[in-house]
């Protein structure tokens, strides 16, 4: 967690639902967060553990942390700024051990990722980002045929279960043991390769990464991201740091992957610009007129109120 203190909330309440018939765990790492994410894990869920980093280690330091504390057979790597559903864990679980999945030869399992508006989210399958995926990435030949589609992993469709290459790091199930024999993220990557580099270190080792279509995990996406010259920086840095760990040829190729990664973050920044979104009406599930001023003096916007005994 960083600095998401509503988001975070949602998504321990929803896990906690989700993991109603199982026995599991919650492991809280916040970095460093500035706003009263730590005061509220102790105040609503005292019984969880809670891991307060005295600064922000980045995601794969963050998540290498809580699974050295992890007991439990499987882990799920999660994003703070998820909703998982009720059934999600426990139909993974079932899938890998009572499916035709060969259980030794398992690696990570996904599933389908949806955005606040219920739109599926494509990189919740992938396949790895190599010079040529990439470039077919960026230019945006994918969208033409599925012949270039295998950065979005296009031989399936949201709605198919099957192998892919490379998982979204928001969700991830695996068996401990395998997390910990590649070595977990790769630390010297601060974050957003790190997914891309843990799910091919895991296919390197000759197991298998799956993608499940049979539930879905709400994904607020980039919640925790400010979205400006600091994270064009840390997202072509990532890139540099996967190319040049798996793909190094030679001085050419780095030139040409440095040009490519710099364009390829430039697009992933105005990407981002392009899908923000207006809100235009806020509701206030409650009856409570003191709550509905508080609210509207907060967002500086009216705000409708519905009663609601949920």
């Amino acid at each position: 967690n960083y600095n998401v203190r509503y988001f975070l909330e949602q998504c321990v309440l929803s896990v906690q639902k989700a993991l109603t018939n199982l026995d599991a765990e919650i492991i809280v790492v916040d970095n460093n967060s500035s706003d009263d994410s730590c005061e509220m894990m102790k105040q609503l869920f005292p019984h969880i553990k809670l891991i307060e980093n005295p600064v922000n280690v980045g995601f794969p330091k963050g998540n290498n942390i809580a699974v050295a504390e992890a007991k439990g057979e499987y882990i799920c790597i999660l994003n703070p700024d998820t909703v998982v559903a009720e059934d999600t864990f426990e139909k993974i679980l079932n899938y890998v051990t009572l499916s035709g999945v060969e259980v030794s030869n398992t690696g990570i399992i996904g599933c389908k990722l949806i955005d606040g508006t219920g739109n599926f989210l494509p990189e919740s399958k992938r396949g790895v980002p190599t010079p040529w995926v990439a470039f077919t990435k960026i230019f945006g030949l994918y969208k033409f045929s599925n012949y270039f589609g295998k950065y979005y992993a296009q031989h399936l469709t949201e709605n198919q279960s099957g192998k892919v290459d490379v998982l979204v790091g928001a969700f991830m199930v695996m068996k401990r043991d395998l997390y910990l024999q590649v070595g977990g993220f790769d630390e010297n990557c601060f974050m957003y390769s790190d997914d891309i580099d843990l799910s091919y270190m895991i296919q390197k080792l000759g197991k298998e990464n799956f993608y499940f279509h049979e539930t879905s995990v709400i994904h607020y996406k980039g919640e925790s991201t400010v979205r400006d010259e600091k994270y064009l920086e840390r997202f072509r840095d990532a890139m540099q740091f996967f190319y040049k760990k798996h793909f190094r040829v030679s001085v050419l190729f780095d030139f040409f992957m440095n040009i490519g990664v710099f364009f390829f973050a430039l697009f992933k920044k105005s990407q981002a610009v392009r899908t923000k979104r207006k809100i235009v009406d806020y509701f206030l599930f409650s009856a409570d007129e003191n709550l509905k001023n508080k609210v509207e003096n907060l967002l500086g916007n009216k705000v409708n109120t519905m009663n609601s005994k949920a």
